[in-house]
């Protein structure tokens, strides 16, 4: 009986070509594995096609509500941001895939696993880091950092063995997506000093072309999880699906950065995530309203070592772990509402409203019903300074 080996497949390009170039080189039995994270794709396609390019089965799974259970609302808790502009939607999921991928091939008895990475790029690491962490037993198969092919050989090498590919040499775009965001790659955008083509976004018009004028939505949260926009309950896929389809619409979500990957290249990236990008601002919105000064800012220490850590792929480690119980804790206060205005390209909180909010109006206005005693500030500052006034005295300003 042949070996088997478990393959991450998406229907792409790398991964349709992985499927035979695997089972030929290493004389191996391929079951595809694809994950419903929410892309926008044809998975009974995808499934019919890992079959009909030559693995002994296709799998499908539908993964996208424990994507935005378990990892989503983690994302949203710790303001995952990488590099102040990616919300590294692609780097959250990874570790997801890679342990649906695991139980797979532990359910089928399979001893190798493969991803369709390249040596260049980040995902290689999430996934590997992934499965050693879940299981140090199973061997890795990356035939995109093997087989040597340039992208359009691997167009060649798929049309002399009839496997249907979704590029073509003009149009040689990389795109992955799921449901917290879409990332572009390859052709031109690989040329930073080139603006991005138009064509290469699909979730948002370009703000140039977005309405003319503004529109609001009201995202409610309950201990720091989106719960419902604009007064109706959803469920979170749902909810995510409509902000990016009204996002999208008014141009919010683009980012086009230089972005400094794991394994030290600076790559040009594209990325669309108009849900991420509205609810981000929201959540940071209302932390602001309820989590008492200190907390909010050791958070956001947190929030950047956390954020490494995802896109590190270092998902499956105490480190994640520990973080994570510290956000937690801090969600428990973030309930309420905040208004989200969406304009030409951006949104901005512009209100909010919390039954846990540390905002006392007596406290904060200079107008009659001002209870602050001022008086109190003499002291206040004397005290804070002290350190400062010493230091001074003794030794001089240092400038």
């Amino acid at each position: 009986m042949a070996e088997k080996c478990v393959l991450a497949y998406s229907g792409g390009l790398d991964t349709s070509v992985a499927i035979k170039w695997i089972a030929e080189t290493y004389d191996v039995d391929v079951i595809a594995v694809a994950i419903d994270v929410g892309e926008e794709a044809d998975y009974e396609g995808i499934r019919k096609k890992g079959e009909d390019v030559g693995a002994i089965e296709s799998i499908v799974v539908d993964a996208k509500q424990e994507f935005f259970d378990e990892y989503i609302t983690r994302a949203i808790a710790a303001n995952l941001t990488y590099e102040r502009k990616y919300v590294a939607f692609t780097a959250l999921a990874r570790p997801l895939l890679a342990k649906e991928q695991v139980r797979v091939a532990e359910e089928k008895g399979a001893r190798l696993v493969a991803h369709g990475c390249t040596g260049k790029g980040n995902d290689q690491v999430r996934f590997e880091v992934s499965y050693a962490a879940l299981n140090p037993e199973l061997e890795v198969v990356a035939p995109a950092r093997e087989w040597g092919m340039t992208r359009e050989e691997e167009i060649d090498y798929a049309n002399e063995h009839g496997i249907p590919v979704p590029v073509g040499k003009k149009s040689p775009y990389s795109t992955d997506t799921n449901l917290w965001g879409r990332s572009i790659e390859c052709g031109i955008i690989e040329d930073p000093s080139q603006e991005p083509p138009e064509d290469a976004w699909e979730w948002t018009v370009s703000p140039l072309e977005a309405p003319d004028t503004p529109e609001n939505v009201t995202i409610a949260f309950e201990q720091g999880v989106p719960v419902a926009l604009n007064g109706q309950t959803m469920g979170g896929v749902e909810l995510v699906g409509a902000l990016n389809e009204i996002g999208g619409k008014h141009g919010v979500g683009r980012v086009n950065m230089m972005e400094n990957r794991l394994v030290g290249i600076k790559s040009r990236e594209l990325y669309e995530c108009p849900a991420a990008t509205i609810i981000l601002e929201a959540h940071r919105d209302l932390e602001s309203l309820v989590l008492d000064r200190e907390t909010m800012h050791l958070k956001q220490h947190l929030e950047l070592k956390w954020s490494e850590l995802v896109y590190y792929g270092l998902w499956f480690t105490p480190l994640r772990r520990s973080i994570d119980a510290f956000m937690a804790e801090t969600q428990k206060p973030v309930s309420g509402e905040v208004t989200v205005k969406l304009y030409k390209g951006r949104a901005e909180a512009v209100a909010r409203t919390s039954p846990e909010s540390l905002y006392d109006y007596s406290l904060a206005t200079y107008g009659d019903e001002d209870i602050f005693d001022q008086s109190s500030a003499r002291g206040f500052i004397e005290l804070f300074g002290l350190p400062a006034k010493v230091a001074s005295m003794v030794r001089g300003i240092e400038d």
